[in-house]
């Protein structure tokens, strides 16, 4: 139990500096195709290639680091077949996230040897080494086992339930509300007023 606590304690930390990661490469981005619209349309601002290529891999990392954030909540596309509190629904949300944590697994193997042949190569416009875009899916294989390796050890000791309660994980609509509107409601459980006066 105390190492599940441990590794929700440091996932929170990795969360938590994500969000400003990704706030930031958000910003970067937009800024960066400002500019490139700014430099295209007004003569007074000079044209820089780099801007294309740096925002292209803000956005290669964008991606990878948000799905990362996206197993940890299951806000992955999710396509329930089953009812959630049926043996059936359990066991398929439990092989939801192995598949999670076998794809982090591939990106770890084959990311790292995509990651070391970035040091060969140079982005021609930002002269970068690619080094700095290919270890995306390397890091992002890191956060999804991390991530996995927690759902997972926090359902099969606390519960599925308690772990997606915990998780925030999104739940499909409760049955046990009432309706909320008339399109909710059968036409025959409707009070017509029509059908009363006849």
């Amino acid at each position: 139990m105390g190492f599940i606590a441990a590794l929700g304690r440091f996932n929170r930390g990795i969360e938590r500096a994500l969000n400003v990661v990704l706030l930031l490469l958000l910003a970067g981005f937009i800024l960066l195709i400002l500019y490139q619209i700014a430099s295209r349309n007004l003569g007074v601002l000079p044209t820089v290639h780099a801007t294309e290529e740096l925002s292209r891999f803000a956005f290669q990392w964008m991606i990878m680091l948000g799905t990362a954030i996206g197993v940890l909540h299951a806000d992955h596309f999710v396509l329930e077949a089953f009812a959630r509190h049926t043996w059936m629904g359990r066991l398929t949300r439990v092989l939801r996230d192995l598949a999670c944590l076998s794809v982090g697994v591939i990106f770890i193997v084959f990311g790292q040897a995509f990651a070391a042949s970035g040091f060969n190569r140079i982005a021609s416009a930002s002269q970068l080494p690619m080094v700095v875009t290919y270890s995306a899916f390397l890091v992002c294989g890191v956060l999804i086992v991390l991530f996995s390796l927690q759902r997972l050890l926090l359902g099969a000791t606390r519960g599925m339930d308690v772990m997606e309660g915990e998780l925030d994980t999104p739940s499909n609509i409760d049955e046990t509300a009432p309706p909320t509107a008339d399109i909710d409601t059968p036409p025959t459980a409707r009070n017509d007023p029509q059908e009363k006066r006849s």
